[in-house]
């Protein structure tokens, strides 16, 4: 069993004896109402996450819809010193309301770890698992920069490459064992202060991960906070980052949020204008759009929400970008939301059909009609810059899984008022 606000195994407390120490302890707490309305457009296995008052010594919480009277999975979790609620919305229509009962225990809720998002640490990485199945690494020893590796879609089946963490013959077949620094899912840029974080040589930048400010388990959400350092070839530091990435349980697909927050730390930092960036991920071999060469049968197709197919859809700006394709017979997507909140958005894409994708808002002059453009830009010392990312990794074509809709759900929240 594990609780619900960190991810520590706490034994000897039987499930019925503990429920009975949570009601009692509710019994006596105050309850807090939380309203939830749709001005804009309908939900669907949405995730809501809003800062409530609690005590600190609160562990947990009980949700009620207020009209129903039923209980709803909630997780209470603390961001620094603020209470945090995190919960599902399975539907709601354009126009409707709900509404909530909250009520606060200082008892641990527990859970069993196949029913949750439970993150596991290591010296090498961090394991995430979803409802008992593994979603992915966070791999921070053994390359020059940390990345997700591998990625699991709601098949079942992996949705990124091997290559260059392994070297399979499948993958050879089909020419895809090229770009070594394209590792699964990573966040680097080509210039940054002249240093080139891209690639993988020898004169090539790093981006270390110094330490974990956060690692979270829960029953609706796992949430890690890293800070890394951008470390030029010389071994002084260019810039570092903070980056925080929440992996929700969903019914449907694979949905995670990536925020990162780069700072200034030791003078100014220029981002240079190249297409070399920056949140990247390289897709299976057989969902890239080149795969077709080689089988008809496989192959994948890149959509982009201003309705810019494949190679059409590189080096434009967009909201949004969805890369699908089969894996093991199933077609399956990768969909990447730039929310209007991160830097210049709508972001560009670096996205290939021989498999990379990758939101870069800083390459403008390698695209199309940006010749005697410049994209680059300067943080001033002690000034960052942020970016703002949700992937939703589904099964079916893009239309299939509504991603067009994901994406407004994402920049049009549902009013959230709590009382």
């Amino acid at each position: 069993m594990f609780r619900s606000n960190i991810a520590r195994v706490l034994p000897g407390i039987a499930a019925a004896t503990l429920g009975l120490l949570v009601m009692s302890a509710l019994a006596a707490s105050p309850t807090t109402t939380i309203g939830v309305s749709a001005p804009d457009c309908s939900y669907r296995d949405y995730p809501i996450t809003v800062a409530v008052t609690a005590s600190a010594t609160a562990k947990s919480a009980t949700l009620t819809d207020a009209k129903s009277g039923q209980t709803v999975a909630c997780q209470l979790w603390r961001d620094g010193e603020k209470a945090m609620l995190t919960w599902i919305i399975p539907e709601l229509a354009k126009g409707a309301s709900l509404s909530y009962k909250v009520a606060f225990s200082d008892v641990v809720a527990l859970f069993p770890e196949t029913a949750g998002v439970i993150l596991r640490q290591s010296d090498e990485a961090v394991e995430v698992a979803i409802s008992g199945a593994l979603f992915t690494r966070y791999v921070i020893a053994g390359g020059p920069k940390p990345y997700c590796y591998p990625i699991i879609g709601p098949t079942g089946a992996q949705v990124t490459r091997d290559f260059p963490m392994k070297k399979l013959d499948a993958e050879a077949n089909l020419k895809d064992q090229d770009h070594p620094h394209h590792r699964s899912l990573w966040f680097t840029h080509g210039d940054v202060n002249g240093v080139d974080f891209w690639s993988e040589s020898a004169k090539a930048g790093k981006t270390v991960h110094r330490a974990f400010e956060a690692t979270e388990s829960g029953i609706l959400m796992g949430r890690l906070r890293a800070v890394t350092d951008w470390m030029a070839p010389d071994a002084k530091k260019v810039c570092e980052d903070t980056r925080e990435i929440r992996f929700y349980k969903v019914a449907q697909g694979r949905l995670f949020d990536w925020d990162i927050t780069i700072k200034a730390t030791e003078g100014p930092v220029k981002f240079g204008d190249t297409k070399e960036g920056m949140f990247g991920f390289r897709v299976a071999s057989t969902m890239k759009g080149d795969a077709k060469k080689f089988d008809p049968k496989i192959g994948g197709a890149i959509l982009n929400s201003e309705g810019l197919k494949d190679g059409d859809a590189w080096g434009k700006p967009a909201k949004w970008v969805d890369y699908c394709g089969p894996v093991e017979g199933k077609t399956v997507g990768i969909a990447v939301f730039d929310h209007p909140s991160s830097f210049r958005h709508p972001t560009y894409w670096h996205v290939r059909t021989y498999g990379l994708y990758a939101a870069n808002p800083f390459g403008i002059h390698d695209f199309p009609g940006g010749k005697g453009k410049d994209g680059s830009h300067t943080i001033a010392q002690g000034d960052s810059i942020s970016f703002h990312y949700r992937a939703f990794i589904h099964s079916g074509t893009t239309e299939e899984a509504n991603v067009a809709h994901v994406y407004e759900q994402f920049v049009k929240p549902p009013k959230v008022e709590v009382r």
